[in-house]
């Protein structure tokens, strides 16, 4: 067996769970982090059972319950008339039939439960600012260059390295992401400055015309995290400047005052344009593979970018272990196993989007149709996902 570690590059949330589930499998992993220290960005995050069984499984539980909310439903809302029109219970049916809870966590919380385990693990090396600028795979090895000049050695790559992977630029080679047009703004304020608390205990999504409003609570309830979404007219029709505030807040006009008036809770310094790309089968050259957004970046309309990255990061220690001395026999095994998995996940997310922002006629049929269903209806819907993957992969 080589003497080489496993490189993974990319110390976010995919980055470090492959780290662990590979150390645990008895191999050395350096991980390689382009910034100058481990950290996430955006405030919360959303798992389901198919991820927190993952949590679970590696001891991250008690680290990340006490910050940890865990909702009693997911509710769906029209944005206009403020009325419901889909509701998926958390309660002792969903518990008995997908055996782990749904939670949400700010990121933070969660990337550090993830770093303090590798930081404890002694076959884990962490190191920063060590962005990946070149791949040399020598058959026996892998060599990679950073962008501060210093050189690794591994007997295999991990692409951990997000939407803009030069690990996938090397893999995959296919251009930019996909650029929806929507945009999201984000923030956070203490609970104790928001008025309306009829959904305090739920994750909840206020869906109108080509705009939605999600909220939920954080750090143990104490904080609620707001993320305003909408579609930009300016850049469809082709302007350089789009998805100001202004244009936000005239997307959200049709919406209900009750509405509008959260989008004070919505930070207007920064926002992130929605992105993703087309499924691929082939996340593999070599020594080289690619895991979590590097691999199948998806939109957020299932909330299992992460959760799919965990998936991943089980599997592909899972195959590595099964052959350490063919690293590319190991890839090619992974990426079978996970590419139909994730291309639907991808392909569902759009999907799913579109249902969610619709207009006129059609977003009347929608609340016609999911209103007059009972919430535990919806289980056999998400069955494929949140049960996760076999649990011989586990």
């Amino acid at each position: 067996m080589s003497q080489h570690p496993i490189l993974v590059s990319g110390g976010g949330l995919g980055g470090l769970a492959a780290a662990i589930a590979l150390a645990e499998r008895g191999f050395e992993v350096t991980v390689l982090e382009k910034a100058a220290e481990f950290t996430e960005i955006g405030y919360g995050i959303q798992m389901a059972p198919n991820a927190t069984r993952i949590l679970k499984k590696y001891g991250l539980w008690e680290t990340v319950a006490p910050t940890a909310v865990f909702p009693e439903a997911m509710v769906f809302l029209d944005a206009i008339d403020t009325q419901e029109w889909a509701r998926v219970n958390f309660n002792a049916a969903f518990a008995a039939r997908f055996k782990h809870p749904y939670i949400v966590i700010h990121r933070r919380d969660l990337l550090g439960a993830w770093l303090a385990a590798c930081e404890a693990h002694p076959r884990v090396t962490l190191l920063t600012s060590k962005g990946l600028q070149a791949i040399d795979d020598r058959g026996s090895h892998v060599e990679v260059q950073c962008e501060d000049g210093s050189r690794f050695s591994g007997r295999c790559l991990i692409g951990a390295d997000g939407l803009l992977s030069p690990t996938r630029e090397y893999v995959v080679n296919d251009g930019e992401p996909r650029v929806t047009g929507f945009l999201a703004y984000r923030g956070v304020i203490p609970i104790t400055q928001v008025q309306d608390h009829a959904y305090d205990k739920c994750v909840i999504g206020w869906f109108g015309h080509n705009t939605h409003l999600v909220q939920y609570a954080l750090r143990a309830g104490d904080v609620l995290n707001n993320v305003a979404v909408f579609g930009s007219p300016a850049f469809a029709r082709g302007e350089t400047q789009f998805g100001t505030p202004e244009e936000m807040e005239a997307m959200f006009a049709p919406a209900s005052p009750q509405v509008r008036g959260m989008l004070e809770h919505i930070s207007r310094d920064r926002n992130w344009m929605m992105r993703d790309r087309e499924p691929v089968k082939n996340w593999t050259r070599g020594n080289v593979t690619l895991l979590g957004d590097a691999a199948h970046p998806t939109l957020q309309y299932l909330a299992q970018g992460a959760c799919m990255a965990f998936e991943d990061a089980v599997v592909l220690a899972q195959r590595l272990a099964a052959t350490p001395g063919e690293p590319n026999r190991a890839f090619l095994a992974y990426q079978e196993a996970r590419y139909l998995r994730t291309a639907r996940i991808q392909l569902t997310a759009r999907a799913f989007g579109n249902v969610l922002h619709a207009g006129g006629v059609a977003r009347e049929l929608r609340n016609s149709i999911y209103r007059g269903r009972a919430p535990d209806s919806f289980f056999h819907e998400i069955d494929w996902i949140y049960r996760g993957i076999a649990e011989t992969e586990i």
